[in-house]
């Protein structure tokens, strides 16, 4: 009897027990509450669109993404307390009077979250205005490309850029330059027939192009103009030019540099093209071993009219470019080992970028403004590591190129598109870049053509549309 007992009496204290336990907890753990409380958004209006503050304004509402479109508004519309007219579930609402959209500039769209509430439930809604506003530059989400390099998502690389065989080449928007030893020789590719994804290779007559340590070694494309110069070493430099494919070439220029006072003893590496419409302005070469740069004068296309060898900056390297801003006087000297600086027409350092702005491998840099927008391009030569790189860059904030360049050093710096065109380390990474601007029958700014080429890496043409405003 007094066993039952006590067993009782232990299990009337566990049940206590446990009851007490059980009401402490729920205290800190509530259970769910249900609701039908139910925070659809059925419908949703701006009231006080327009200048006048009364244009009703419909969106447009998906709610599988939990989305709220609107047609573009007049950018004269108070953005600060933009009042919304909705129709909602029984008894919710939204969770303020107004909303403020704050603009970055240079934007035309603006999303925020709005909550649609039902006690003790909520949704939640992204809200995107935009403003009727004119938009610049080019759209950089509707890139068109057409590869002929070693990206692995494109075509093959192109059969020229083997065995070290293919170390220039230019563009001019008509055709592409393929200077080249490998098999059949120098020739022109025609941009329509690339961006069909057609070859019809234009030879470019070799007759009488002999002599240097290359023949052929690098090159320009300019307004129809075909520019070829051997690798000089202990020969001799040579300057080919063609108009016409078929026809010998012109020889525009036939110097040793070693006759020229302060000229380097190799030259040919590189070359840089800076001839306007007219066929006025000047042809670049830096020397192998980086100790000067000489520059020729020309007029005409073809004549040659001044020799000046020039300072160079250090870490430019064998494989450096001068390239002209257009429009000013302002060139930007590139090459793989060295930031990218912005010298004058006589190579003089005006203003030096950080080394670690934008990729040191950087080579054939180039500044140019398109429908509004001004871009800074290049590509990586990859002599120490990684692959050709195509970067762009939005440069358009700026009264002039060094202002640009210093008011884009202090942003994030980041790229607004790159491509890589592959190709690996290479010890002789000649890299060329080109752009082009295809006009509509205005004569205004259509969409921009882009090049870029490596050895051993093929090249890719990229075609970029300008912006335009959506609906």
């Amino acid at each position: 009897m007094n066993i039952k007992y006590h067993i009782a009496g232990i299990g009337l204290i566990i049940s206590s027990l446990f009851l007490l336990t059980f009401t402490s907890c729920s205290e800190d753990f509530p259970s769910n509450m249900e609701s039908t409380n139910e925070v659809v958004l059925k419908s949703i209006k701006i009231l006080n669109a327009g200048a006048d503050g009364k244009t009703v304004v419909e969106g447009r509402i998906n709610e599988n993404n939990k989305t709220v479109w609107f047609p573009r508004l007049d950018p004269n519309t108070d953005l600060t307390a933009i009042r919304f007219e909705a129709e909602m579930s029984t008894g919710a609402k939204l969770d303020k009077d107004s909303y403020t959209f704050e603009f970055e500039e240079g934007k035309d769209a603006e999303t925020i979250v709005i909550k649609v509430v039902n006690d003790p439930r909520f949704r939640e809604y992204f809200v995107t205005i935009r403003l009727n506003v004119p938009v610049y530059g080019a759209d950089f989400g509707k890139v068109k490309i057409f590869d002929y390099s070693g990206n692995d998502l494109g075509n093959p690389v192109y059969p020229a850029f083997v065995s070290n065989l293919t170390r220039g080449s230019g563009f001019d928007g008509e055709y592409v330059l393929i200077v080249t030893r490998a098999e059949g020789g120098s020739h022109l590719l025609k941009v329509e027939d690339l961006k069909k994804y057609e070859i019809n290779p234009i030879p470019l007559n070799p007759t009488n192009v002999s002599g240097g340590t290359f023949p052929v070694n690098v090159g320009g494309k300019i307004a129809g103009h075909s520019y070829i110069a051997n690798l000089s070493g202990l020969y001799g430099m040579k300057i080919y030019h063609w108009t016409d494919p078929a026809a010998v070439a012109d020889l525009i220029f036939n110097n040793d540099p070693a006759s020229i006072p302060g000229a380097g003893k190799r030259h040919g590496d590189n070359m840089s093209t800076n001839i306007d419409e007219n066929g006025n302005g000047f042809i670049y070469f830096g020397d192998n071993l980086v100790t000067s740069i000489m520059r020729l004068t020309v007029s005409n296309f073809t004549t040659i009219t001044e020799v000046k060898i020039l300072p160079t900056q250090p870490g430019v390297s064998f494989c450096m470019s001068i390239n002209r801003v257009e429009k000013t006087d302002d060139y930007l000297l590139t090459g793989y080992d060295a930031p990218i600086m912005v010298v004058n027409s006589s190579a003089a350092l005006l203003y030096a970028m950080d080394k670690n702005s934008v990729p040191v491998q950087g080579s054939d840099a180039r500044i140019f403004n398109f429908n509004g927008e001004r871009y800074l391009i290049m590509a990586t030569a990859p002599r120490y590591s990684g692959n050709a790189v195509l970067y762009i860059y939005d440069i358009t904030k700026g009264s002039n190129t060094i202002d640009a360049l210093r008011l884009f050093e202090e942003g994030d710096k980041k790229p607004i598109y790159q491509y890589s065109i592959g190709g690996g380390v290479n010890s002789s990474p000649a890299t060329n870049t080109g752009f082009h601007i295809i006009k509509d029958e205005a004569g205004k700014d259509k969409s921009l053509l882009l090049y870029a080429a490596s050895n051993n890496a093929g090249f890719a043409l990229l075609e970029i549309p300008v912006k335009e405003l959506d609906e």
